[in-house]
């Protein structure tokens, strides 16, 4: 049968499309908007220009619709064996592997049309960003560690914030990018914990896989050293109490997590990863009381 004589004609097709883009599911927005707020923040000290605050928050957006896009076509063949993926619209044909190509270059373009309103500094970095995202998808195939470079990738808008505020990457920026890399393989690990069995069946590799019976553990230490450095961080800037209280709330939810993993059930696995949203914020929120004008530190 054609797969064409499936696909809905007109504005008919604009689900599929939200589906492919994520736009429809936002979890993977904030995850990756709320360390560039971090970056932003603490590199203009609490006053991060509006200008900068638009094109970053604008490029959070584009940039994760690309990756889903472009993480949607490395799977199109995979996802139709694993429950909670086949009825995405490449794997099910309703989106041709073409269209979804031209949107991953469409949606990459304007993003870094965007950056060229920063500086030459950021403009390079950006590059860098661009390369990370396009072959996180492919890494499942090679390594049982794609999500240290899905981490990178979520953490590369933190050396760029610092880059566009203050045309350079202070030691601060890279403690940031670090603690945020951990975070993100700690997430993502309970995220490929909701597919493992459907994953070790069709030969797809993960930090869930690779783990094993240690999964929780390796959770745990990554979360610690996610709160470590973050700490590390409070202490060379000087951040006043808020930022210690977003910190010990942050780790109340690394606590709750474990405790919805437990069991590693699939629906309380998935909602310990959606559990990060709360995680990502309470940082902020600390981090921007503590840097408010006239705070002090």
């Amino acid at each position: 049968m054609d797969r064409t004589l499936m696909r809905p004609r007109g504005l008919a097709r604009l689900p599929d499309f939200l589906q492919l883009t994520r736009l429809d599911r936002p979890i993977g927005t904030w995850l990756l908007m709320w360390p560039t707020l971090w970056a932003l923040w603490v590199a203009a000290a609490g006053l991060p220009e509006r200008r900068l605050l638009l094109i970053f928050v604008a490029g959070v957006y584009l940039m994760r619709a690309a990756g889903c896009v472009i993480n949607d076509y490395a799977d199109r063949h995979f996802d139709g064996h694993v429950k909670r993926t086949r009825d995405r619209p490449l794997a099910n044909g309703r989106i041709a592997e073409g269209e979804a190509q031209g949107l991953f270059a469409l949606l990459v373009m304007t993003a870094f049309v965007l950056v060229w309103f920063t500086n030459l500094f950021t403009v390079m970095l950006s590059l860098v960003g661009v390369a990370l995202a396009a072959v996180y998808p492919f890494m499942k195939r090679y390594t049982h560690l794609p999500q240290v470079v899905l981490g990178a990738a979520f953490s590369w808008a933190i050396p760029m914030a610092f880059g566009a505020v203050l045309g350079r990457v202070p030691v601060e920026a890279w403690l940031l990018f670090a603690a945020n890399l951990a975070w993100t393989v700690a997430y993502d690990t309970e995220y490929a914990m909701v597919d493992r069995d459907d994953d070790l069946k069709i030969g797809i590799k993960s930090t869930a896989v690779l783990f094993g019976r240690a999964d929780r553990l390796m959770i745990a230490v990554l979360q610690g050293v996610t709160l470590g450095l973050l700490a590390w961080v409070g202490l060379r800037l000087g951040l006043g109490g808020f930022f210690w209280l977003g910190l010990a709330a942050m780790a109340a939810t690394f606590v709750h997590q474990q405790r919805l993993i437990r069991l590693r059930e699939r629906e309380r696995c998935f909602q310990a990863f959606l559990n990060n949203h709360w995680s990502g914020l309470l940082v902020f929120a600390g981090i921007g009381l503590s840097l408010w004008p006239g705070q002090g530190g």
